[in-house]
């Protein structure tokens, strides 16, 4: 079995951290190959090429071909799955809006080379940012594809919280279960802890610290990738790349049993969620490539409205690209 993937933005900081990973099997275990069909900008080929290079130097087994090209319908020939992390990075004194408005046509015409080109169970995972929106324009220039087919990544907000309680309990990260983050990729996202477990106990048992949680905790995970920017002078690419990893391997893998995650799908109505938002719920991955979302979940007041708070964000977001929506 051969899968083909396409990693956009491929030689950029993130792209350069993921596709030796994908090459390796992390994303469809050790049995299956893969064909890296990766996308940069006219400007950037001669770095994918360096890239492409340094792939065959690794001599990957499972890797049995690179594709490097700027061209949409030649990167999403036929894939399996889309990795779609290359967008405009947000830029000193521009407005989030701004940002949106500028990736938007980047988003639309790769939704509609998906559509017309790529597998016929193709799965879409988005990375560039503001992602969650960034996943709404794409799917929706791409309506005959399924919405489930599209989702984008909290994943690594969903990382960055758990590393933050397992130091705070003073455990490994692995002690960490069920975590969540709900609603958009931004500092409007609310870590959730009430339902997670440390050691097999409940957080906030072990943590025994609310004001910690909601003073510390939150902005905290919140706020991480400004705080990476402030102290590496780049924003975060290697986190960003393995997280995109975890994403695709749940998708494929699945989670472990009695464990969720978290990620951005096409909302049905769940939790209050207004219809066709791209929001970050706790989900399971059966493996095949699909996920439910896990219902039935409760919130306190402090948590609800730090939920609406994202979810108002995600609407705002969804006005401003409207003319975008296919």
């Amino acid at each position: 079995m051969v899968k083909r993937v396409a990693v956009t933005g491929a030689a950029g900081q993130i792209g350069y951290s993921l596709v030796p990973r994908i090459a390796a099997g992390e994303v469809f275990g050790p049995n299956v190959e893969v064909i890296l069909q990766c996308l940069e900008l006219g400007p950037a080929l001669q770095a994918l090429k360096g890239v492409a290079m340094e792939l065959d130097d690794c001599a990957f087994p499972l890797l049995k071909g690179i594709v490097c090209t700027d061209k949409l319908e030649e990167a999403f020939e036929g894939v399996d799955l889309a990795l779609l992390v290359g967008s405009k990075p947000r830029t000193a004194g521009m407005e989030r809006k701004d940002l949106l408005l500028d990736n938007g046509p980047i988003f639309t015409g790769q939704g509609k080379a998906i559509e017309k080109v790529a597998s016929k169970d193709v799965r879409v995972v988005v990375v560039g940012n503001p992602c969650n929106t960034n996943c709404l324009i794409a799917m929706n220039n791409a309506k005959s594809i399924p919405a489930d087919r599209w989702t984008a990544m909290t994943q690594l907000d969903h990382n960055r919280a758990m590393a933050q309680l397992a130091a705070k309990a003073g455990v490994h990260s692995t002690d960490v279960k069920n975590v969540i983050i709900w609603g958009n990729h931004s500092n409007t996202q609310f870590p959730d802890w009430r339902h997670c477990t440390i050691g097999g106990k409940p957080a906030p048992e072990v943590i025994g610290d609310e004001a910690w949680m909601k003073d510390t905790f939150i902005p905290t995970v919140q706020e991480r990738g400004k705080a990476i920017i402030d102290a590496r002078g780049k924003s975060s690419a290697m986190s960003a790349a393995s997280s995109a990893l975890d994403h695709a391997r749940y998708l494929y893998q699945g989670t472990p049993k009695g464990e969720w995650t978290s990620m951005a799908v096409v909302s049905d109505g769940t939790y209050g969620i207004p219809e066709g938002l791209l929001c970050s719920v706790p989900v399971t991955c059966k493996g095949d490539g699909t996920y439910d979302v896990v219902k039935g979940l409760d919130f306190s007041d402090f948590g609800k409205e730090k939920f609406q708070k994202s979810i108002a964000e995600l609407q705002n977001e969804r006005e401003t690209v409207q003319g975008l929506l296919g």
